[in-house]
């Protein structure tokens, strides 16, 4: 639901009615994932993808039927071998659907209101919502704010509220989206539930170190993947607006320093992606020197295999330890045969994905590994505890 906050938190200034159809669960190859969502107001009209078109038009009228009914359902969509016409997804996955009614008045849309405010502000917020269990809890749902606290909640439940809020920090803290289980031994409510937990943090950030040709075909593909993109270096005459006309910020500032007060202030963290393309000893030893003790997701350098080599040496003679230069991805990128600026920067792009998304970065064709990967689900085996 928060992928599409700005539209929804229109409607909810505009005093709409609406539904919304959440994924809540995936399997096999499904195109999309649990939080992706679709809306439908009063009027029929309708706001974002639940499969990539696969179902939409039968999720479409489930929404219409929730805006009429008022109730809140659960479907599971999947492919049908012995009909293909049969509404499915022809990928062969499997989505389980959500669907909520959002009239003006209804118990979650203060807390929906709230969190769609928030997401389309760029504030951190995670929404959490039962997406199985009793019928009676179903459509309610919890607003956790970045700065703190909790509001909403399951309707007589302190101790169910109190659980779910805090896990759903913890989800809001890593900028994750996914589903956790509260196994039956917690007996809340008397049954498992399974909740979904959608969260809208800041956008990542990509910090870009060298003010070269490269450098300007990344921070394109860098905005193109959702990052907030900064262009740093020491050179005024190459780091100007004219030669990256798409980066958020441009610094002209040695990199290591800029990278150090970024660390003191806290800007960078564990989304945070550094790219290194200045290739030049007197920037990148200091740079990296530092860079490799943060905890951000990702460090790349480029340069040649002798660059990388001599790199390296200089590293480890001012106190780089093995396992800090373990973390460094030099050369940069995967091997695609990229030569121009662009195909690099694709190259580059490619790495940080597979980096963050945990993929193998191999081909497809001919591997036996899963297309999309489930790693969505925690478990929580009692109240406070994570299995």
């Amino acid at each position: 639901m928060l992928d599409i906050a700005e539209e929804l938190n229109r409607w909810v200034e505009q005093g709409r009615d609406f539904a919304v159809a959440t994924v809540v669960a995936v399997g096999g190859s499904a195109p999309r994932q649990p939080g992706a969502a679709l809306a439908v107001d009063s009027e029929g009209t309708a706001i974002g993808s639940v499969s990539g078109g696969c179902v939409e038009g039968a999720v479409y009228e489930l929404c219409r039927q929730a805006l009429e009914d008022g109730e809140t359902v659960r479907e599971r969509f999947g492919y049908s071998d012995d009909d293909a016409f049969a509404v499915g997804l022809t990928c062969g996955g499997i989505i389980d659907i959500l669907i909520t009614p959002v009239p003006v008045g209804s118990p979650a849309r203060e807390v929906f209101a709230a969190a769609l405010a928030a997401a389309s502000r760029g504030e951190a917020a995670a929404v959490a919502r039962i997406a199985e269990g009793p019928a009676e809890l179903l459509g309610r749902a919890v607003l956790v704010r970045g700065e703190g606290g909790h509001e909403g909640g399951f309707g007589g439940h302190p101790e169910l509220d109190r659980t779910i809020a805090a896990e759903a920090r913890a989800m809001l803290d890593a900028g994750r989206t996914g589903v956790l289980e509260i196994g039956a031994d917690g007996r809340l409510c008397g049954e498992p539930l399974k909740v979904l937990v959608e969260s809208s943090v800041p956008p990542p950030r990509m910090i870009v170190f060298g003010a070269i040709d490269f450098a300007s075909a990344l921070v394109r593909i860098g905005k193109f993947l959702g990052y907030h993109v900064t262009l740093c270096d020491a050179r005024p005459v190459f780091a100007t607006k004219n030669r990256f006309p798409e980066a958020d910020e441009i610094v002209v500032e040695w990199p290591h320093r800029y990278l150090r007060a970024q660390s003191s202030a806290g800007a960078v963290d564990g989304r945070t992606v550094l790219c290194v393309l200045t290739h030049d000893a007197k920037f990148d030893v200091p740079l990296l020197e530092l860079a490799l003790r943060l905890p951000v997701a990702y460090i790349g350098a480029m340069g040649s295999r002798r660059t990388h080599e001599d790199r390296n040496k200089r590293l480890r003679d001012v106190g780089v330890s093995e396992l800090e230069l373990a973390r460094l991805r030099s050369p940069i990128g995967l091997d695609l045969g990229a030569r121009s600026p662009e195909e690099t920067a694709l190259s580059i792009a490619a790495e940080i994905v597979a980096n963050r998304r945990g993929g193998s970065g191999t081909a497809l064709t001919g591997a036996h590994i899963p297309i999309h990967p489930d790693t969505s689900k925690r478990v929580i085996g009692r109240i406070g505890s994570v299995a």
